[in-house]
């Protein structure tokens, strides 16, 4: 199901988003709260996923203000390049510069990248990690080319990416560049929360086209997914 909200300010586009995003974490620490608080009494942990790219820096920068309880709220990436968080295409670096500030400073931050060692090997620890939960609220963008996350229909990975049962796959895009770390399709549709945030009547005429029939990109295919309920944040 995709609910639609539209605005024709960029930043009351930004805030909005920013709140329902709080809200969500805020439901999400209750629920995981109330469900799986340990004997002590110490409050369980939520986990945010967010995109990189230049659109979603006013959001995110508006979202570290928000009064939440970032000391335990877990902040990831739906996926990153295969740099190093000194070059300027990390993402990390880029959720480190505008989100992880202000009040979200004291969140703890899980990047998906490590180029110390092969990709392939960081994939299978990175599966195998009991601290990489599943997101409890993720922030999607999307490319003009229909692709989310990183899963790209031109790059020789996309069958596994949309089958698999991993949560974290590699892929090597044909038009884009680096190879990159990703959240795959079935992890996406497992999640709880999801947004998506996009602006311009482009990416708007895409999102229409994926919406009215199965296409081969990642938002089409997240979109007709049995059980999937994505929230679009869109601003002229």
């Amino acid at each position: 199901m995709i609910e639609l909200h539209t605005f024709d300010d960029s930043r009351a586009h930004s805030n909005a988003l920013a709140n329902a995003v709080s809200d969500a974490l805020k439901a999400s620490l209750a629920a995981r709260g109330a469900a799986s608080a340990d004997a002590e009494g110490q409050t369980a942990h939520a986990t945010l996923a967010v995109s990189g790219g230049t659109s979603p820096k006013p959001f995110l920068q508006s979202l570290s203000r928000e009064p939440l309880d970032w000391a335990h709220i877990d902040v990831t990436l739906v996926d990153d390049r295969w740099v190093p968080e000194t070059d300027p295409a990390s993402n990390a670096q880029f959720a480190r510069d505008t989100l992880l500030q202000n009040a979200a400073a004291s969140a703890y931050f899980l990047p998906l990248v490590d180029t110390g060692k092969p990709l392939e090997t960081h994939i299978a620890e990175l599966n195998a990690d009991p601290r990489r939960r599943l997101p409890d609220v993720a922030v999607l963008g999307m490319g003009e080319d229909g692709h989310t996350a990183s899963i790209f229909a031109d790059s020789p990975e996309w069958e596994f990416a949309i089958s698999t049962p991993d949560r974290f796959i590699s892929v090597h895009p044909g038009a884009a560049p680096h190879a990159r770390v990703s959240l795959s399709m079935s992890a996406l549709r497992q999640i709880g929360q999801l947004y998506l945030f996009i602006a311009g009547q482009t990416k708007l005429d895409v999102l229409n086209a994926a919406l009215a029939a199965p296409q081969k990109n990642a938002i089409s295919t997240l979109a007709h997914a049995e059980g999937v309920k994505l929230d679009v944040y869109w601003c002229a």
